[in-house]
């Protein structure tokens, strides 16, 4: 089986709460604050990496103090999923942005991203983290949508499981 790593950053608590949700569905599932913990992403098969956008599309506080080592770690032969909350209504034109500031270091790593979802059900203006009609992971919103958040990390996790 798989060795899976859960990182995430948060600020309000929000993104940890998530990450403890999801390791809930995964047995085995180790959960780290990034921050501190960036030297331990090498010892994973499977990494997902949770963070929140703040404000007009930073990224949150403990990636921003990492974001800039992620490229130089060896993530080849890994998979890297993405989840992340935001507010897509007062930010509805950098919702998720946070997932795509961590993609763009993390794809010079040599690892392959999973868990792409849909946009489809949200109500947002433009996103970084959007390629190809699709969300670069989960995307959760607990300001406007917060009634969605568990069938939504449900679907997600079935879905990633596959691909580890």
């Amino acid at each position: 089986m798989a060795k899976v790593g859960i990182f995430y950053g948060s600020t309000t608590g929000v993104t940890e709460d998530i990450a403890h949700k999801i390791a809930e569905k995964i047995d085995g599932a180790e959960i780290f604050n990034i921050d501190g913990n960036e030297d331990k992403l090498e010892d994973f098969d499977v990494l997902l990496l949770g963070t929140s956008t703040w404000g007009f599309g930073d990224l949150q506080d403990d990636w921003a103090a990492v974001v800039d080592d992620l490229a130089s770690k060896d993530l080849s032969g890994k998979k890297v999923g993405y989840f992340g909350s935001g507010d897509q209504g007062t930010f509805s034109d950098t919702f998720m942005d946070g997932i795509a500031i961590i993609d763009e270091e993390i794809q010079k790593t040599g690892a392959t991203i999973i868990g792409k979802t849909s946009t489809e059900g949200y109500e947002f203006n433009e996103s970084r983290a959007v390629k190809n009609n699709e969300f670069l992971g989960l995307a959760l919103d607990e300001v406007n949508q917060s009634e969605l958040t568990d069938e939504r990390i449900d679907v997600w996790v079935e879905q990633i499981k596959k691909e580890f």
